[in-house]
């Protein structure tokens, strides 16, 4: 692979990202931060921090999307720093680790900055106002890597104590702790609406289902440890960057590892970014070059090779670049040949070997293709005598060599004989229901003894002609449940027509259904589905369908009733109503609501935080959301009582209600040490009072000023 362009920064690369505004920002170990043009690499901006980064493989530095706002560790980790990019001041600073701050996050919609530590603390602070809101929940060590999904809902962080925290963004609630690594967990990337991938320091990547908490895949072929990973913008390819140089390339639909190798750079890779709009893969080294790769480099070459037929080159190049295997033009290819083959069984079945070896020719010279041709001509090889067996009415040596030769088996013969045994056996069974037929029956196929896959469906034709009566009844009466449970546990009643059928009336059902859901007709729908939930094969799929019906009624049934509890309650636990126009509406609504009600809580203005919240304190998934508000809104008031001097007896009256209220959490913590230092004979210990818990939290919990109840 050869770079398509390049740039020297002189000092390694610890950040790069390409902004909402498409420019590419990249930051140095010295928090030098150079704003580029990320199609020309011309510089536009920038400015230094001055900040001396002697270890990034965490995330030390990061950026809001909207190129506003980033976040740095200070030189000696000991605090985390949010600065404004465009006025150069500083927002908010993190000195509460027990330790030193281990990295730093910005979600994708710039509302929070995350700090992380080696305490295993990761501290949630309100971007505008630099005020702490919340914390995720603690690890019993490190915090290593953090990671956002693309929508913002999710925030995760893994840990040296080898689980990885969920969050949801949105009800603002944890999830279960996922565990399977055996070490360290030093790296983390959402994909795909659903999906985590974790790689932990032995180099082992797990894929996660975040929705049902487990485990999908484990990644094969790391051999070495990992510095930086990325997606393409499609999120088809995974790319994974070692501390040796090298990328390493997946799909990210199979999880098949397509290049160990995929690039190789001689310096340590330090950051990765991917330019959606040009497919460039953007690598940052430590010694100081950014570096753009086209992933579909020799693309166009390819449109030249399929005109001159030249298909080994063809075949080289995606080997070269395993990413053009997935091109249209290389798809083309792969039809070609397998339109190839198929005409050329068709020769070699009329015995025109030469015709078959001409058509074939152009991918001779590509070895895994020539294996394939040479097996096919050598199988030929007795096509002729499984043609005089057939003729010659031998049905169990014609049967024994197809079986030998599964490529036969394609054949128009072939199919005739299969033809002709299911002809056979439906006359068989209609003898066979009548004792005095069986004779009959078992004359009819004779032929067929000695033909293994045959013989055992024979015999139970023969000793379970009950079963096939039920079966026949059943189908009759449309009984498509107990039909479905008898194939299931009979195979051999797979040979009848009825189940051909069967299988045709159940396909028809399913595409029916599904269109039906499209159309969002659900009533038509869930009939169909109904009907289909008779079919044991579909049960998975019909509860999947029928489940997707289900939530998507009542949440727009609870929209035009204007139930907006209930519509936020269905919305804030599936995911896949926000993707509606409707509840991406909702969701919109709701996180502009939330930037509003921010203004209030950072001015302790409880009247103000009410009425901003006023049409979600009746929504119960809203209520850890709107609970993290109030608490933030009561720790500003005790912060103000504080520095207007309020006798120390209210200060620790509001210090106890918060705990009633809220429970024991950082915000309160941090601020008893600040009311400590004012309040010198304050005896309070938060570990021995009586406390509630933000989960419990109700809005009739609600007090004008957290001082005077």
């Amino acid at each position: 692979m050869e770079t398509v362009k390049n740039k020297s920064i002189s000092k390694p690369v610890i950040l790069l990202k390409i902004l909402k505004d498409d420019s590419l920002v990249a930051v140095d170990n010295y928090t030098t931060i150079r704003f580029f043009n990320k199609e020309t690499l011309e510089l536009k901006n920038g400015f230094k921090a001055n900040i001396h980064h002697k270890y990034y493989a965490n995330s030390v530095v990061a950026f809001s999307d909207n190129g506003k706002y980033f976040a740095t560790l200070s030189a000696d980790a000991r605090e985390s720093l949010l600065y404004n990019a465009q006025t150069k001041k500083r927002v908010a600073k993190v000195d509460r680790h027990q330790g030193e701050s281990s990295c730093v996050g910005i979600d994708p919609l710039s509302r929070y900055m995350f700090s992380c530590g080696d305490d295993g603390k990761t501290f949630a602070i309100d971007i505008k106002s630099g005020k702490l809101v919340f914390t995720l929940p603690a690890h019993a060590d490190t915090i290593t890597d953090i990671a956002f999904s693309k929508n913002a809902n999710w925030v995760a962080v893994s840990s040296y104590d080898r689980k990885i925290s969920l969050y949801n963004l949105v009800t603002m609630t944890p999830t279960n702790k996922l565990r399977a690594h055996s070490a360290p967990v030093m790296k983390l990337l959402f994909f795909n609406k659903r999906f985590l991938l974790s790689i932990d320091k032995r180099s082992s990547a797990i894929i996660w289902d975040v929705y049902e908490e487990k485990v999908v895949e484990r990644l094969q072929g790391i051999h070495d440890d990992v510095t930086q990973v990325t997606m393409s913008g499609d999120e088809k390819f995974l790319f994974i960057a070692t501390k040796l140089g090298y990328i390493l390339l997946y799909d990210l639909n199979t999880y098949e590892l397509l290049s160990g190798k995929y690039i190789k750079i001689v310096s340590p890779i330090t950051s990765l970014t991917f330019d959606n709009e040009n497919n460039y893969l953007v690598i940052g080294t430590q010694d100081g070059f950014i570096m753009y790769y086209d992933i579909y480099e020799g693309k166009d070459q390819l449109k030249i090779l399929l005109q001159k037929k030249d298909f080994d080159a063809i075949q080289k190049a995606s080997t070269f670049n395993p990413v053009l295997a997935y091109t249209d033009i290389h798809n083309l290819v792969s039809n070609f040949w397998e339109n190839s083959l198929q005409k050329a069984k068709l020769f070699l079945q009329k015995g025109e070997n030469e015709k078959a070896k001409l058509l074939l020719k152009n991918f001779e010279s590509i070895p895994t293709k020539n294996k394939v041709i040479q097996k096919l001509f050598r199988d030929y090889a007795e096509y002729e005598k499984f043609v005089r067996f057939a003729k010659e009415g031998k049905i169990s040596l014609a049967y024994n060599l197809a079986n030998s030769f599964p490529v036969y088996k394609e054949s128009k013969l072939y199919q005739a004989l299969e033809k002709k045994w299911k002809k056979d056996f439906t006359q068989a069974q209609k003898y066979s229901l009548d004792p005095k037929g069986m004779d009959t029956a078992k004359q009819i196929l004779a032929p067929y003894r000695g033909i293994s896959d045959k013989t055992v469906l024979i015999q139970d034709l023969f000793t379970k002609g009950e079963v096939y009566k039920r079966f026949r009844d059943a189908f009759g009466k449309k009984n498509f449940r107990i039909a479905s449970e008898l194939i299931r546990q009979y195979p051999f009643l797979k040979e009848f027509p009825e189940y051909d059928i069967l299988i045709k009336y159940g396909d028809n059902l399913y595409m029916k259904a599904r269109e039906l859901i499209e159309k969002e007709d659900y009533y038509h729908a869930i009939k169909t589905l109904r009907i289909l939930s008779d079919f044991l094969d579909f049960k998975d799929e019909v509860h999947l369908m029928l489940t997707e019906i289900e939530q998507k009624q009542k949440f727009f049934e609870a929209l035009e009733k204007e139930d907006f509890a209930k519509a936020y309650s269905l919305l804030d636990k599936i995911e896949a109503l926000q993707e509606t126009s409707e509840g991406q509406k909702l969701q919109d609504k709701w996180n502009t609501t939330l930037e509003h009600a921010k203004s209030f809580a950072v001015a302790g203005d409880v009247e103000g935080l009410k009425n901003a919240l006023k049409d979600y304190l009746k929504i119960p998934s809203k209520y850890m959301a709107i609970a993290t508000l109030f608490a933030w809104c009561y720790i500003s008031q005790l912060e103000k009582a504080v520095a207007k001097g309020v006798e120390q007896k209210k200060i620790e009256n509001g210090i106890k209600q918060y705990l009633l209220n809220f429970g024991y959490d950082e915000q309160i913590e941090g601020f008893l040490r600040k009311a400590k230092k004012k309040y010198r004979d304050m005896k309070l210990t938060l570990e021995l009072l009586p406390k509630g818990s933000l989960s419990m939290w109700r809005p009739s919990m609600i007090v004008d000023s957290i001082l005077e109840t």
